[in-house]
């Protein structure tokens, strides 16, 4: 076997295994933040602080048999969480961690990345459509047109940045971004193109990952007193676990790329910082954007399907577009 097979199937599992960690505990921390912003209780019991709670979860829901229903579609039924969970996996592959934590560099990072994103939706309509359950097949159709409506203006956000740096080489973007806070894509001044309308550009990007990532107040696939629990309403056990699963991988996903595009990745925010590993640096970052994603979820009521795609199509989307020719025009100009 050869070493470049061996180091592919060691960051897949890597990639599974932090996946799997993170989905665990994201969980765990998502239960005790919702539980202190509405001030109650939290799990507390498996535990010191309830840490044990996770993987008692874990068991509990590979000891339970997958039921399939009847005249449901098993291929597809059993296929699409495995294929929900797939992107995610990928996509943790080309990210840098730092300058030396990669496991696949590539030139066209970005790009894979959001190629595999976009393979996230057909596990959305397999599950819905395989489940013969009419309440599963109109939220699955719901959550497409949601990823299809956000997916524009974000990946039009992230062309942006590609024009201001000229590349989708994810650690070149980052190198870019040195050697300090004023110097990240997110700041207009000291930045790759000047450009002052880079605030904007990220409040969208990070608009986008919370309606692409399914959380509240964008969570109308999962609308519970519409569509009951939605596109996975027939899924138990792990079927329903690997859903679970793809949707925290996914939002770290999106804080990663959230860091890399806008944030410096894994510089640190002041030079005199430097001695702390990058690696801290790049963790901190999309653990803060991870709690201010629970912070939200748990704070916004939910939104109309109406109000959710007029918000992309109508604001969002234009918005991208001035930007993306303002970016264009400054680069010309300067």
């Amino acid at each position: 076997m050869s070493t470049t097979l061996l180091n592919i199937i060691f960051a897949v599992v890597v990639a599974i295994a932090f996946a799997a960690l993170n989905a665990a505990y994201l969980v765990w921390a998502e239960r005790r933040g919702a539980a202190r912003i509405q001030r109650r209780p939290g799990p507390n019991i498996n535990g010191p602080f309830g840490l044990f709670q996770p993987p008692l979860d874990g068991v509990k829901l590979m000891a339970k048999q997958l039921m399939i229903p009847g005249g449901a579609d098993k291929v597809l039924f059993v296929a699409a969480p495995v294929l929900a969970m797939f992107p995610a996996i990928m996509s943790f592959v080309t990210i840098p961690f730092s300058q030396s934590i990669v496991a696949r560099n590539m030139d066209v990072g970005l790009l894979m990345i959001f190629a595999f994103a976009s393979s996230g939706s057909m596990a959305l309509l397999f599950a819905g459509w395989s489940s013969r359950n009419k309440y599963a097949m109109m939220s699955a159709v719901r959550s497409v047109s949601q990823a299809v409506a956000y997916e524009i203006p974000m990946l039009i956000t992230a062309i942006t940045i590609v024009l201001m740096t000229g590349t989708m080489n994810l650690m070149e973007i980052v190198n870019q971004q040195g050697p300090s806070i004023l110097h990240w894509n997110i700041f207009p001044v000291f930045g790759s193109s000047h450009n002052l309308l880079m605030p904007f550009s990220f409040l969208i990007f990070f608009t986008c990952t919370l309606a692409e990532t399914n959380r509240a107040p964008f969570d109308l696939g999962e609308a519970e007193s519409e569509l009951v629990a939605g596109f996975h309403i027939e899924y138990g056990s792990m079927g329903f676990g690997l859903f679970f699963m793809a949707e925290y991988a996914n939002i770290v996903i999106g804080s990663c790329l959230t860091t890399i595009l806008f944030l410096g990745g894994w510089h640190p925010p002041l030079p005199f910082l430097g001695f702390i590993p990058g690696v801290v640096w790049f963790l901190l970052k999309i653990y803060i954007l991870i709690a201010t994603f629970i912070w939200i979820r748990w704070t916004f009521p939910r939104t109309t399907i109406y109000g959710l795609l007029n918000l992309s199509w109508k604001i969002l989307i234009p918005l991208s577009l001035f930007n993306l020719l303002f970016t264009a025009g400054l680069l010309k100009v300067f």
